[in-house]
């Protein structure tokens, strides 16, 4: 199918940008075009205006600066798989992008595109979540900022308004020596996870774990922290007993059903795959080598 008509707006400044989605009653923006594209082209959105954010140069950037990283939001997947700052204070970035569908998909998605689509087995959000990340907004109206918790309002849509504009994603990184994993099953390579883990560790001198964040994706509508979870292995000795634990937590949840595979199904799979999330970022933070 072709997309429905629509007029196509190409500015290069994002105060233009934010004026013309004032302007605009029934505008859609287009990120990477990654999601917005094929649901034009299949006639599951009718915007009257598209307005294009791949020109304006102020919100493409990585960067580093008074202990946050700070990313821009059209910043291109591909360039933070690529990048030496993502590397060193965040490297759980570059596993899960490697879920993420395939190269040409990256080389044209964004992370604030993925963000706002915010599809439920998503990587970025779900990364996002476990990172605690601040999303900053902007319009005509001014700026604010939304923590990643609160980001989602209800099934793939995100609590900003239709003047809005997401401009950045900023978090906390973890410590240098810090324990990571991000694991997934999909039923095909490229394909948006069944169920993804995100999981992130700080391990003590004596072997405990200080610190933990424990975040799933695909499970249920929007990204889900396992605070039981991230509880049970926070301060044990007894790593492995503790994880299987805090995993078995991850039967409770209430996960959704859909055409591919049951809530029952989601839930095994939850506790299969945080299991073994919480041992490969547990080598990582001891130094032991993971395949």
């Amino acid at each position: 199918m072709k997309p429905p008509p629509f007029h196509y707006h190409d500015p290069r400044c994002l105060d233009d940008a934010l004026g013309l989605l004032a302007e605009k009653e029934n505008a859609k923006l287009l990120a990477g075009g990654q999601s917005l594209m094929p649901m034009l082209n299949m006639r599951f959105v009718f915007p009257d205006d598209v307005i294009d954010l791949n020109r304006i140069p102020e919100l493409t950037s990585i960067g580093e600066d008074e202990g946050l990283v700070r990313i821009g939001a059209m910043t291109r997947q591909c360039a933070l798989e690529r990048s030496e700052v993502i590397r060193d204070h965040c490297p759980i970035i570059i596993e899960a992008l490697r879920y993420v569908g395939h190269i040409q998909t990256r080389n044209r998605g964004t992370i604030g595109g993925s963000l706002c689509h915010l599809d439920p087995s998503a990587e970025l959000p779900t990364v996002a979540q476990g990172l605690d990340a601040t999303i900053h907004i902007q319009s005509k109206r001014g700026a604010r900022t939304l923590a990643m918790e609160d980001f989602p309002a209800f099934y793939m849509t995100p609590a900003i308004e239709p003047d809005e504009i997401v401009t950045a994603v900023e978090f906390a990184p973890w410590p240098k020596d810090h324990g990571f994993a991000f694991v997934e099953f999909a039923r095909r390579l490229g394909d948006f996870a069944i169920v993804g883990v995100a999981v992130l560790l700080v391990v003590s001198a004596d072997g405990s774990i200080s610190r933990a964040s424990i975040t799933l994706g695909g499970v249920g509508q929007a990204p889900i922290r396992c605070t039981a979870a991230e509880e049970i292995v926070t301060g044990s000795n007894d790593s492995d007993a503790a994880m299987r634990e805090a995993a078995e937590t991850c039967r409770k949840i209430d996960a959704m059903d859909d055409l591919h595979v049951s809530g029952v199904y989601r839930q095994k799979l939850a506790v299969a795959l945080t299991l073994r999330a919480l041992r490969k970022a547990y080598d990582r933070a001891i130094g032991e080598s993971v395949a």
